[in-house]
């Protein structure tokens, strides 16, 4: 299997998004449970037909250029292969010297966000990304390859790692993490996403609140045929809901409103979210070392 990773990350981004595109379809044809998930998934958000058979060939392609932007070729830098929008707002808030939270969701290719931005503003900024190693041995020693790189931190889903990114945001440097993945048990609210409640972590909302650093809203387009990515970055429409402290209530609030503008960006590019990621599934429990969120 390493093997044919290693094969895989020397083809070009058109042959794996090609390749991924049947894959898609050959995982949803395949899969009743995954044609289930995804399928409910995106109808929730309105999607339509045509809609959804995209999202299942966007979803392959998803899984197939991870060889290349893990253990790809060192002379191709990612950043000839993406174009910025909004790139301004970054820039804004980190010469406001509060650090910045960076929040991805399961749209586009969220591997590229973070590879990106370290090399653009690594050197002086290094961005801490929320990291939970893959179960397979293989598999991790690839992962953990792709985020040795100058600019860019990892830290654990611990309450270590929660620390570690705190302290960078007083640094004035950058976190990042995906606010649509479901936490582990009591490490989060139910709050509404696309109209049904959906385990939501608190944790993207206290790093904010927390730290008083400014949030903004990255996640990198696929373009079609192999062109690479458009990396869009978006204020949020609205403020945070003030903090009334830990009860229920007030955290329900705040969550709501991060889940509010993940669904706004997503439903920019509908086709390229992760419909088949099960974001209405019952919490897992938490590890012995997991971070209170």
């Amino acid at each position: 299997m390493a093997g044919l990773f290693r094969w895989l990350a020397g083809r070009s981004l058109r042959f794996l998004h090609v390749l991924g595109a049947l894959l898609g379809w050959l995982a949803y044809l395949a899969s009743r449970d995954y044609r289930r998930v995804l399928r409910a998934n995106a109808q929730r958000a309105g999607l339509d037909g045509a809609q959804i058979r995209a999202a299942v060939a966007e979803a392959g392609k998803l899984f197939a250029e991870v060889p290349w932007l893990w253990i790809g070729p060192a002379s191709q830098p990612i950043s000839r292969h993406v174009r910025w929008q909004g790139d301004a707002l970054i820039d804004e808030a980190l010469a406001a010297g509060r650090g910045v939270v960076l929040l991805t969701p399961h749209l586009g290719s969220f591997e590229v966000c973070a590879q990106a931005y370290a090399e653009r503003w690594g050197a002086r900024r290094p961005l801490t990304v929320l990291y939970r190693p893959a179960r397979q041995p293989w598999l991790r020693e690839f992962a953990e390859r792709s985020r040795r790189r100058p600019g860019l931190e990892t830290a654990p889903t611990s309450l270590a790692g929660v620390r570690q990114m705190l302290r960078a945001l007083r640094c004035g440097d950058a976190v990042g993490l995906l606010p649509d993945q479901v936490p582990p048990r009591d490490q989060g609210v139910w709050a509404p996403f696309f109209g049904s409640p959906a385990y939501t972590m608190t944790l993207a909302a206290r790093l904010v609140l927390t730290s008083g650093a400014p949030w903004l809203l990255a996640w990198a387009e696929r373009l079609p045929r192999g062109g690479g990515w458009v990396l869009k970055v978006r204020r949020p429409t609205q403020p945070l809901p003030a903090a009334g402290g830990d009860d229920i209530a007030s955290l329900t609030a705040v969550a709501a409103a991060m889940n509010a503008e993940m669904e706004r960006v997503v439903l920019e590019c509908p086709t390229q979210y992760l419909w088949a990621y099960d974001r209405y599934k019952q919490p897992r429990k938490p590890q012995r070392a997991a971070a209170t969120t």
